[in-house]
């Protein structure tokens, strides 16, 4: 596997370069991990899971119940090398979310945290399957001669992904090695060397494009990973907000991150609220004289927030992928970038619109099927077309510009469709609202769910959002019935995902206890 070998070259070319940097929440206290270290471990690690894939005699699949930690990394890249199969299970998950994954992987690695998760869930009624506990500094320890040879050339699947569906057990998505390489490959060719010197993560790495952004994309660049310990700190954790976070992006003087939209609005929040311009200003939040490099994804950004930064001159470089593709399928890129879309495809991508106008992509990087189907499950064609379930537009220069969900397409009352993240990317370029949902399927009127900054007066807002509204929107399209919510953690945490993505369903429970009107799911 050609990233493998990359990863270790750099590694064995600057051994004393450090690979993983843990950022700690006192002031100041950082833990070091270098290249030689970390290989030595994984080294180690290979050849544990090496020797249990011949004791199986078949594919090994094993359950990653980490945080971000080293040995995380360590494993991960253990994994790849040994040629089992990874099953990243997030600390995130619910009991009944993981006794759906642990019961199809034959042996868990954990850390510390990990270690904890999973006598909860036990308590919860989850039976476990053999764990292993992976201790980096007892690795570092073992010593013996190093072995780094991948044992798989070939393609194999390497990872199962598993993603929400339509009901409560995840979908796993089956990840093929060859497809991550591809990706990586083609990510790289579109940025210079050095770009991820230093990669701050703030958000889990069992999320796909984490791994392929903060472990491939900077180790195969002979970089640094910057991790935040303890896990409540990441992004998506209860008590966690974007703006909690920004004090670390400047303690950690990344490179480049991966910003889920929450996190770009709170860097335009911060630079709308200050006079500071240039290296002032990218000191204050970056900790150096020049800005990150800043992928974004997940969910729509306001066009506005994103030309306001660029006027900052902290370009935001907005991309779209999902996990059947092994994350990313189309991306702004230095040199090629057009605020208001998610980029051209990169180059071992293909885009198609369908009849319908639904995104259309073939790639070399595409997944090998799901663990099982639901309704939410994307199909691939007879000629290898993945349907996205992704409404867009392509403009004559190639840039991608997606405009709603074909299963999330409203339809009122009245027969009229309406394209709600559109709609609610308009209203997240009022400066105070954070959040906006909108809901309408078979309702006589659009309703409005609105999450606004913590001070922000409701009845003021209300009126702001109606007015905005009225000069923007068409009537069918602006919500005619406004619901405004102070944000709160506990909120995010229960009503987003970790990227962002709206759980419509729990929103729109608050949305009709607030109005007095009875729940339905045809509105969600």
């Amino acid at each position: 596997m050609r990233l493998l070998d990359d990863i270790v070259a750099r590694g064995e070319a600057r051994p004393d370069a450090v690979m993983i940097e843990v950022l700690d929440a006192a002031p100041g206290a950082r833990r070091s991990y270098r290249w030689r270290e970390m290989l030595d471990a994984v080294s180690a690690l290979r050849g544990l899971l090496v020797d249990m894939q011949e004791t199986a005699g078949a594919s090994l699949r094993v359950g990653l119940v980490m945080a971000n930690s080293p040995e995380w990394v360590a494993a991960d890249l253990a994994l790849l090398l040994s040629g089992a199969v990874e099953v990243p299970i997030p600390l995130a998950f619910s009991a009944e979310q993981a006794r759906n994954l642990l019961g199809h992987v034959d042996v868990c690695l954990v850390d510390g945290p990990g270690e904890f998760k999973l006598r909860a869930w036990s308590e919860a009624g989850v039976a476990a399957p053999r764990r292993i506990p992976v201790d980096i500094d007892a690795l570092i320890r073992r010593g013996g001669s190093r072995d780094l040879t991948p044992r798989q050339r070939e393609d194999f699947l390497c990872k199962i992904i598993h993603t929400s569906g339509t009901t409560s057990a995840p979908k796993g998505v089956k990840i093929r090695a060859h497809g991550v390489a591809e990706l990586v490959a083609s990510l790289r060719r579109n940025v210079r060397p050095g770009t991820y010197a230093r990669y701050l993560s703030i958000v889990p790495l069992s999320l796909l494009i984490e791994q392929v952004t903060g472990i491939y994309m900077t180790l195969s660049d002979g970089g640094t990973l910057v991790l935040l310990s303890p896990p409540s700190l990441l992004l998506g954790t209860p008590g966690t907000t974007a703006r909690s976070i920004l004090p670390y992006v400047r303690l950690a003087r990344p490179s480049a991150m991966t910003l889920p939209p929450a996190m770009v609005e709170a860097i335009d929040r911060f630079c709308q609220a200050t006079d500071l311009g240039g290296e002032a200003l990218f000191q204050q939040l970056f900790g150096r004289d020049e800005p990150a490099f800043l992928g974004c994804g997940g969910a729509p950004v306001a066009k506005e927030a994103l030309t306001r930064l660029a006027r900052r001159k902290i370009p935001v470089y907005e991309g779209y992928g999902l996990s059947e593709n092994s994350s990313v399928a189309t991306w702004n890129v230095p040199g090629s970038a057009k605020i208001g879309t998610v980029g051209r495809p990169l180059d071992h991508v293909e885009v198609k619109l369908g009849a319908d106008g639904e995104l259309l992509i073939r790639s070399t990087s595409l997944f090998a099927g799901y663990t099982s189907n639901d309704p939410s499950s994307c199909v691939v064609d007879a000629e290898g077309w993945l349907h996205t379930g992704d409404i867009a537009e392509i403009d004559g220069d190639g840039f991608v510009r997606i405009t709603g969900r074909k299963k999330n397409l409203i339809i009122t009352a009245s027969g009229r469709n309406v394209s709600p993240a559109w709609v609610e990317a308009m209203y997240k370029s009022l400066d105070f609202v954070e959040e906006a949902v909108i809901f309408g399927d078979r309702l006589e009127k659009i309703h409005g769910l609105f999450l606004v900054e913590e001070g922000a007066d409701p009845d003021a807002a209300r009126a702001a959002i109606d007015d905005f509204g009225r000069r923007h929107l068409s009537e069918v399209e602006r919500a005619a019935e406004i619901v405004v919510l102070q944000s709160t953690p506990e909120l995010y945490r229960q009503c987003f995902t970790i990227t962002g993505r709206p759980i419509r369903a729990e929103l729109w429970k608050r949305l009709a206890l607030a109005l007095g009107i009875e729940e339905t799911p045809c509105a969600v």
